[in-house]
């Protein structure tokens, strides 16, 4: 397959695009995280998401220590060509390095940020003592 719709995509100065996780199943936005060239067109070519961590200035496929993968079913680009939304399964059901199910789990309630959501998996047990 041709990478030229790669090409289509609006880099940012780093090289990097914005991208969602959003099951495909419940529509719940499930993390954003970024994404360069090379993990795009891994994401496409695998099914599996890749993507770029800024802070370890690496590339990491989800779910490579803590074993929660992401299949992705659909990728999309928005109009203007700067973020990508994925329809994803969330395997073993969590996708925040906090053991939430969404990095999305705080609520602003009457001017404060309120955790809403449950952690499902304590991280230590996930990727040991280092998170």
């Amino acid at each position: 397959m041709s990478e030229a719709w790669l090409d289509e995509v609006k880099w940012d100065d780093k090289g990097l695009v914005t991208a969602i996780a959003q099951d495909a199943r419940t529509g719940r936005i499930l993390m954003v995280a970024w994404m360069n060239r090379e993990s795009l067109a891994l994401t496409a070519a695998t099914g599996i998401a890749h993507y770029w961590s800024r802070s370890r200035s690496k590339l990491w496929k989800k779910g490579e220590e803590s074993g929660h993968m992401q299949t992705v079913h659909e990728l999309r680009l928005d109009c203007d060509g700067d973020v990508i939304v994925m329809q994803i399964d969330q395997h073993g059901g969590i996708a925040c390095h906090t053991g939430r199910e969404s990095c999305m789990f705080r609520k602003l309630e009457g001017g404060q940020w309120l955790t809403v959501d449950p952690v499902l998996k304590d991280p230590d047990s996930i990727y040991g003592e280092s998170k």
